[in-house]
């Protein structure tokens, strides 16, 4: 059964064309505060969608340049359980989402649990910059917003910040329109782990 839980006002988009659309103009960012000691969203109610193994559809492959300018692709990971974010360095929620992301990739890298960026909206040397001054583990798609329509066919991203969990056979098992807490996101990796560990 695919479990959803809806952000007021988001709409899943079929097309790529519509979903890149969505995604320029529709953002989580901007507006709101964070509640203290990480204890939910930054603004709106969140969203989470989980598909169960029989409900996934196509196997996804995210590419483009890394932030160096050389070839990246998720495939890479293959038969690794890979966790996908879509952020931006101008987005106040994806500024404080990163040293999660950050501290999660080192915990779950020795479990086979990958990350993988996809940096929107912004040159490839800015994002760069803000990865390298904050030390970020794992690496992003440079000026990914043709990177992003990977996910158009299945649940497209229509709020930035977007993450997605793919499992073992590199398909959509889980999306969070939202800002991630720690808390959040480990249990949704650590379900997608379990499931491909048998339980």
């Amino acid at each position: 059964m695919v479990t959803i839980t809806r952000i007021r006002g988001l709409r899943p988009l079929r097309s790529t064309a519509s979903a890149a659309l969505a995604l320029m103009l529709t953002t989580g960012c901007g507006g709101g505060a964070p509640t203290p000691n990480d204890g939910g969203p930054i603004q709106g109610e969140g969203g989470i969608t989980r598909l169960q193994p029989t409900e996934r559809g196509k196997p996804v492959e995210i590419k483009g340049l890394d932030l160096d300018g050389k070839p990246l692709s998720s495939k890479q990971w293959s038969g690794k359980v890979v966790v996908v974010n879509v952020w931006g360095s101008w987005c106040p929620p994806c500024r404080i989402e990163q040293p999660i992301l950050s501290r999660l990739a080192t915990e779950m890298k020795p479990r086979g649990v990958e990350f993988l960026g996809i940096a929107i909206r912004e040159s490839a040397a800015n994002a760069r910059a803000f990865t390298t001054a904050r030390k970020v583990p794992y690496p992003s798609i440079g000026e990914g917003d043709s990177a992003i329509l990977a996910f158009a066919d299945s649940l497209p991203a229509v709020a930035v910040p977007t993450t997605y969990v793919l499992d073992r056979q590199g398909r959509v098992a889980t999306r969070l329109l939202d800002r991630a807490t720690y808390s959040t996101l480990r249990g949704l990796i650590e379900d997608v782990v379990s499931e491909a560990n048998g339980g």
